[in-house]
């Protein structure tokens, strides 16, 4: 059964329009969820808004959105006025520019969807698309309004479609100049670095999604089902603190070259035995 539509559309280029769809790529559907229970009758717990002040409950139509402008102090707006602030869609993704595949930092990726044809008649244009991108190695930049905002899109070719992410805005992406503000200023050089290159090189491999396990999801469903069967629940014991070790042993450690000279200094060795005892200059 073909997946439902999260949207549909028409992807503009100039003036060559294709309609298309979004599909989700990515989706927590499939995580085990729980409901709060209450614990002496059993029963769902339901959720309630209450006045901060009265605490009495406030029911939905007396609910309107807040600003704070000061301490207890809010602009008011109703449901009605919010929704005049949502940008009217057109349903097209309008190509703004193309650039480079690698041009975007990955900081600035937000979601992914799967944008194929909307239907048959759109086959030829969107294949001419996604194989034009794909030839000049390009993305393309669109904007739209999905789901009430309006957003800048990332669409590039991938495999036999196209795949669309969904971009952060500038402000919404904190300065990794603040992140980092505390991180020291120093080089690391000598065997320790060497020893880093070394490790790296030996762990060197490809990444491959189904190989990594969720191990909180198997465990959560290993939980229900133990409770179901009436088995008794091990508690963890709170994990045993590390020790601080020293770096270079650390490394040496994980290098697998404990005791050994570093892998430069091996090598060098190496290659001054093969190269045999050095020649006297004729006098």
């Amino acid at each position: 059964m073909a997946p439902r539509a999260n949207w549909k559309g028409f992807l503009k280029v100039a003036e060559l329009a294709c309609p298309v769809a979004l599909y989700t790529a990515v989706s927590t559907s499939e995580r085990i969820a729980f409901h709060t229970i209450n614990r002496a009758t059993g029963h769902r717990v339901r959720r309630q808004f209450v006045d901060s002040d009265t605490g009495k409950p406030v029911e939905k139509d007396d609910q309107v959105k807040g600003y704070e402008v000061g301490q207890a102090d809010y602009v008011v707006l109703d449901p009605e006025e919010v929704a005049a602030a949502v940008p009217e869609s057109d349903k097209t993704l309008s190509v703004t520019a193309f650039i480079g595949c690698g041009e975007i930092d990955d900081v600035y990726f937000d979601r992914p969807y799967y944008l194929g044809p909307a239907d048959r008649t759109a086959e030829e244009a969107y294949a001419l698309i996604r194989d034009g991108m794909r030839r000049k190695k390009v993305a393309a930049i669109a904007q739209t309004v999905l789901f009430r905002r309006a957003r800048t899109v990332l669409i590039r070719a991938h495999n036999d479609g196209l795949i669309a992410t969904t971009l952060n805005f500038d402000y919404e992406v904190r300065s990794a100049r603040e992140a980092f503000r505390d991180v020291p200023a120093m080089k690391i050089k000598g065997e320790m670095l060497e020893l880093a290159e070394h490790i790296i090189k030996t762990k060197m491999g490809k990444f491959d999604a189904s190989k990594f396990d969720d191990r909180y999801e198997a465990a959560l469903a290993d939980l229900v089902k133990a409770k179901l069967e009436g088995r008794k629940i091990k508690v963890r014991k709170e994990p045993r603190q590390e020790k601080v070790v020293d770096l270079m042993a650390a490394l040496r450690e994980s290098a697998g070259m404990a005791g050994k000279k570093s892998p430069a200094k091996a090598a060098s060795k190496k290659a001054s035995a093969e190269a045999g005892p050095p020649r006297r200059k004729a006098g």
